[in-house]
């Protein structure tokens, strides 16, 4: 009987004991970093106040002061170090001129006075460095001159065309009502290389100092003809030979002619890092749901966070990709049919380079520090891809090696048909590639190197775990 009322006293204090060993399960898991609340009350809903006067609200009340005022500090201190470089990218620029050539295709009158007007700079709010260039180097005429600016050798060229000098005698002459003074110089530049480059720096220098140097040349043309027999009849017929006989033309080579394309080669850029930095989260998630980031191997775990990030930026490079297609981009300039394919595989690797940079740090910065190197991710590729790299303050030369200048250039070859600089920008990409599958495996060992590195207690040199000698031990989970 006896031996039977313990056994009967020890089930009811077994039974009895269970919640409170399930509470002690669930306030102890490993997987779920919650702090138990012994204190029921204080897991009622609205029972404390901010300024409760308790030693618990007085320690929630730092607690919440300190997590918020210190995360706002550090946004604002983000503001003066990281926001500047986006910034400085704008104050000062063009600290430099952009280089033009001048070619003289005609060799007389008009070639020679266009050529010495430009070389001085004529025209004080001019953006472009002129050099003059013998027409000898261009024995294709201007033809073979508006290759090379197509071919990105120059930034803009101006050309004075063959027999300008002689059509402009001949009407001063013989009246020609069909003289047409604009077929003397011809401008060349590729608006779709850099459209902000295009529209804020070269088409004004060239519309500024061209439109001086028409006009100080129908001047000095109206007083060498004013006691001309022939000028009453060259008014009277042709009055465009004596008020504009010198005039230019502005061929834009590669206009940048679809709008959408802004989404693409700039803002889309900015989302891709925005969607990356999702997959990021979401992964990061995943993993601490499942205990994942916990009980696999290091290795394991190296390989899962690769392979779920680089199946999650092939799927959704091909879904952006194909939302530029419903809206019309026209990706088949350069490359044909298989436009698109180019088109999908550069944004992939594009979204690898920027955002496998992300999922690499974000276990060394963790969930609240990464949105801050994000910020400063976004900001370095940013600065660099607004204007040319040639007119900014030399030290956004890094821009040379950035992901986001890279993946414009070959966004713009493919969409435009500029000139094709694949070879470099994607092996650039590939390379920021490389860095990440580097840099991720050494920071996921040197994380999961300390978090096993667990205390052991040697009782040598006493009786209690307060009297003993403490060591370190790692456990490996390779």
């Amino acid at each position: 009987m006896s031996r039977l009322a313990n056994s009967s006293s020890s089930s009811t204090t077994s039974v009895a004991s269970l919640p409170a060993a399930l509470e002690k399960v669930n306030c102890d898991s490993r997987f779920l970093k919650i702090e138990c609340v012994k204190d029921k009350v204080d897991l009622e809903l609205g029972s404390r106040r901010f300024f409760d006067k308790s030693p618990e609200g007085a320690q929630a009340r730092k607690t919440y002061l300190t997590v918020f005022l210190g995360g706002t500090f550090m946004v604002v201190l983000m503001i003066f170090t990281i926001l500047p470089i986006y910034w400085g990218s704008l104050w000062k620029t063009p600290t430099r001129n952009l280089d033009g050539w001048v070619v003289d295709f005609d060799g007389g009158f008009v070639g020679q006075s266009v050529s010495q007007a430009l070389a001085s700079n004529a025209g004080s709010q001019s953006r472009v460095s002129w050099t003059v260039i013998p027409a000898t180097n261009f024995p294709g005429g201007p033809q073979e001159l508006l290759e090379a600016v197509r071919d990105e050798q120059i930034w803009t060229a101006v050309a004075i065309n063959p027999g300008s000098t002689s059509r402009l005698f001949a009407a001063l002459t013989a009246p020609n009502a069909s003289y047409n003074g604009a077929e003397a110089i011809t401008a060349y530049a590729v608006e779709a290389r850099n459209e902000n480059a295009y529209r804020s720096l070269i088409r004004p220098s060239l519309q500024g100092t061209l439109d001086i140097l028409s006009r100080t040349m129908a001047q000095r043309l109206a007083q060498n003809n004013a006691n001309s027999t022939a000028l009453a009849s060259i008014l009277a017929a042709s009055p465009q030979t004596i008020v504009s006989p010198v005039y230019y033309t502005i061929h834009n080579l590669i206009p940048f002619d679809q709008a959408v394309a802004t989404a693409s080669t700039f803002v889309g850029m900015l989302y891709q890092v925005i969607m990356g930095f999702f997959v990021v989260m979401i992964a990061q998630t995943a993993r601490e749901a499942s205990g994942y980031h916990k009980t696999l191997s290091t290795k394991n775990l190296i390989l899962l966070r690769f392979s779920s990030s680089t199946f999650a930026y092939f799927l959704i490079s091909l879904f952006y990709s194909l939302m530029n297609l419903a809206f019309q981009l026209d990706v088949t300039r350069k490359y044909g049919r298989g436009g698109f394919m180019v088109f999908w595989v550069v944004n992939y690797i594009g979204m690898l380079a920027v955002a496998l940079a992300l999922e690499s740090l974000i276990t060394l910065l963790t969930v609240r520090g990464i949105p801050f190197f994000m910020l400063l991710w976004i900001i370095t590729n940013l600065s660099v891809s607004i204007f040319p790299l040639e007119v900014m303050p030399s030290i956004f030369k890094y821009g040379y090696a950035a992901p986001f200048y890279n993946l414009s250039r070959a966004l713009r070859t493919i969409v435009f048909g500029t000139k094709s600089h694949m070879g470099q920008s994607v092996g650039i990409l590939i390379a920021w590639v490389v860095i990440s599958c580097i840099t991720l495996p050494l920071i996921q060992w040197f994380v999961r190197r300390n978090e096993t590195r667990t205390p052991v207690v040697s009782e040598e040199s006493g009786e209690g775990v307060g009297q003993g000698r403490v060591s370190y031990e790692s456990r490996s989970t390779l």
